[in-house]
């Protein structure tokens, strides 16, 4: 009975340890305890000029927040209008693609980015494709091997008896021969 019971308070306290751990293993809790410098538009920083193929080429790593599967270099909304010249005001400022992207991604999440970034589920993205494609050469290449070691046995048989179906060694057709001669 001892046994029992301290099995089941030995089991209570392992899984009262888990939900107690649990939320500091959370990625808003790891995330929070990493500490990241994310410059805001007013932070004063020597202004330089911009073309716009300079926003275009940021603008097309981001989606429309409006609109759906829509690049925020092609569409014409005003809130794309409004998330171009913000892109414009942080390169004026001197910001980099990779802080104005991140900068997006913390206001609207991950669904802003044309292409995922390599990490949690996203992996598979990058990781399934070549996979598949290495699995269906080897797939291909084994059943190639297979038809071509299976093709000579069949043309030795031909060669060995002359003719596929000659009467005198199938009882099968010297049958359906005799058959057909009592019909006719």
């Amino acid at each position: 009975m001892t046994r029992v019971r301290t099995g089941w308070m030995l089991l209570m306290a392992v899984g009262l340890g888990v939900l107690l751990l649990f939320p500091l293993t959370s990625p808003s809790y790891v995330r929070a305890l990493t500490p990241t410098f994310t410059p805001t538009p007013t932070t004063p920083v020597a202004t330089r000029s911009v073309t716009d193929d300079e926003v275009n080429a940021i603008a097309k790593k981001l989606y429309c927040p409006v609109c759906e599967n829509i690049p925020l270099d092609t569409c014409g909304t005003q809130a794309c209008e409004d998330w171009r010249q913000l892109i414009r005001e942080f390169l004026e400022q001197g910001w980099t693609e990779e802080q104005i992207l991140n900068y997006f991604v913390e206001r609207y999440g991950e669904r802003v980015l044309a292409t995922p970034r390599p990490r949690g589920p996203h992996v598979l993205v990058y990781v399934l494709p070549p996979v598949f494609v290495v699995a269906g050469v080897f797939l291909l290449f084994r059943t190639l091997k297979a038809w071509r070691t299976a093709a000579p046995d069949e043309e030795e048989g031909v060669l060995e008896t002359g003719s596929p179906a000659s009467s005198e060694e199938d009882p099968y057709r010297k049958q359906l021969e005799e058959e057909l001669r009592k019909r006719l």
